[in-house]
């Protein structure tokens, strides 16, 4: 099994200007697969900036738009997987055909559409305002022989929605960001202690800097079921790159018992 070599891009991009935003992602995708990356991972709501106000309903397109075939199209170009966040408009056919999704979209190395995961736990005033939240817990798909799981920000602060996506053997969890000050700790601590309780690679990729009145702080990383950081930014623009080794994640879970001694007999309470 030959091991994933993940970029993460930690930028917040132009907010409002999706052309200058695709061309980031084609710059970062060039840039990644020429060290040899099989995937590129964007923040949370990078397609279009997060703290956009009404922009988020004008600039929102559904999982098959304009944008998702120009990301398909980089993708392909170079050879290299591409998961973005985006605002989902959805689709004519759906029961709330007006409803708008914090979502993001993981589009394969040929440039096919692999899974779209739209944001389930909403964060402060602002989502609420203009999103609907998503009904669907898990989402997953197959890239170079390993199980991706997609959740975004706020999500992987519940310690159920990882435990759910550990349970239905994700291998690699890939989290969009909009992590803001004053919680680092998020990405200092929780998403190290979330792969490691889980037996998981965990991929948290931020924004940062300062946007509307939020102060992003970056710090994306790539920790490893072990509980150890493969890689991680610091508060600037940034591309950072690391390893996810299928073998030792084998080795991994074979050696910790976490998920084998579970007693799912005693926890009905939790819900």
């Amino acid at each position: 099994m030959t091991s994933l070599h993940t970029a993460l891009l930690q930028s917040s991009g132009r907010p409002g200007d999706v052309a200058h935003n695709l061309r980031v992602i084609k710059d970062a995708a060039r840039a990644a697969a020429a060290t040899g990356a099989g995937l590129l991972a964007c923040p949370e709501l990078f397609l279009t900036g997060y703290a956009i106000g009404d922009g988020v309903h004008r600039l929102a397109e559904t999982a098959d738009g304009d944008s998702a075939q120009a990301i398909g199209k980089i993708a392909a170009d170079h050879g290299i997987a591409v998961l973005y966040g985006y605002p989902e408009r959805a689709a004519q056919d759906e029961p709330d055909s007006t409803a708008v999704y914090n979502s993001a979209q993981l589009i394969g190395p040929t440039g096919e559409r692999l899974a779209n995961y739209r944001k389930t736990h909403l964060f402060g005033c602002f989502e609420q305002e203009w999103f609907t939240p998503g009904e669907r817990a898990v989402v997953q798909a197959e890239l170079a022989g390993l199980r991706i799981g997609l959740l975004i920000c706020y999500d992987v602060e519940f310690p159920e929605n990882v435990r759910a996506h550990a349970l239905a053997g994700t291998d690699l969890l890939l989290v969009p960001t909009a992590q803001m000050h004053p919680f680092q700790f998020v990405a200092e601590s929780v998403i190290p202690v979330r792969a490691f309780e889980n037996q998981m690679y965990v991929a948290y990729v931020n924004r940062v800097g300062a946007e509307g009145e939020f102060e992003f702080v970056g710090l994306s990383c790539l920790a490893g079921p072990d509980g150890v950081v493969r890689t991680r930014a610091g508060r600037g623009e940034e591309l950072v790159r690391a390893d996810v080794d299928p073998a030792f994640l084998k080795e991994s879970r074979a050696d910790n018992p976490y998920l084998h001694d579970r007693r799912p007999e005693l926890y009905g309470p939790l819900t």
